[in-house]
């Protein structure tokens, strides 16, 4: 497949890159700055600016058949980037009939009666009002074939091909084991309309994704 990857030059997208190249799709890399972009075979960088207009992103997107939403401003953009952002790339992938959206988001984003569970999701909480918007769009507004992934807290460790999927508690999560999850949920169909919440865990992650 021809995939767009919007935050391609993120921790998470740098991994997932390398996940969906060995799964043999051809991606197209967008990001703020696309001369940061690795240069691997497969990969198409092109300037991403979640600023611009729907039908600029439209055109931009044009030809991809799933795009994937990992990008983020870490705190410096919420309301443009994490929320307006993505909302703005679901449209754009409507418009171009694009049916297959993976939308990386956080874990409670739905739920805000959670937000204040523990300290690492209170640290969180302007974030998670972004992602409450971006998610809601695709759940209850859009006519998109949505997946979302709410992993909870992201830790710079070695994957370990498991985690567990449930109704949700919050943990860690190894970037690897999020970014192998994101591409696997592309190989399950029954991951579509659905909202995932992970942590690490125990489950091979094929496993897991194929009992959602």
């Amino acid at each position: 497949m021809k995939i767009f990857i919007a935050g391609a030059t993120g921790r998470v997208a740098t991994k997932l890159i390398d996940d969906l190249l060995a799964d043999g799709h051809q991606i197209v890399a967008g990001s703020r700055h696309p001369e940061q972009q690795a240069k691997k075979d497969g990969v198409t960088p092109v300037k991403l600016d979640l600023h611009a207009s729907v039908a600029a992103l439209a055109k931009l997107v044009e030809g991809s058949q799933a795009i994937y939403f990992t990008a983020g401003s870490r705190g410096k953009d919420l309301l443009q980037t994490d929320a307006f952002g993505a909302v703005k790339l679901a449209k754009a992938a409507e418009q171009d009939g694009i049916k297959r959206f993976i939308m990386l988001s956080s874990l409670f984003a739905l739920e805000p009666e959670k937000w204040e569970a523990t300290a690492s999701l209170r640290g969180i909480m302007d974030y998670n009002i972004a992602k409450f918007f971006a998610d809601n769009y695709l759940v209850a507004q859009s006519q998109l074939n949505y997946t979302i992934l709410q992993p909870s807290v992201l830790k710079e460790t070695a994957g370990q091909g498991t985690i567990t999927i449930d109704d949700g508690q919050d943990g860690e999560n190894s970037i690897e084991d999020v970014a192998e999850t994101l591409a696997e949920i592309l190989e399950h169909d029954n991951t579509v309309g659905k909202v995932i919440k992970m942590r690490a865990g125990t489950t091979p992650i094929a496993t897991a994704l194929s009992r959602v």
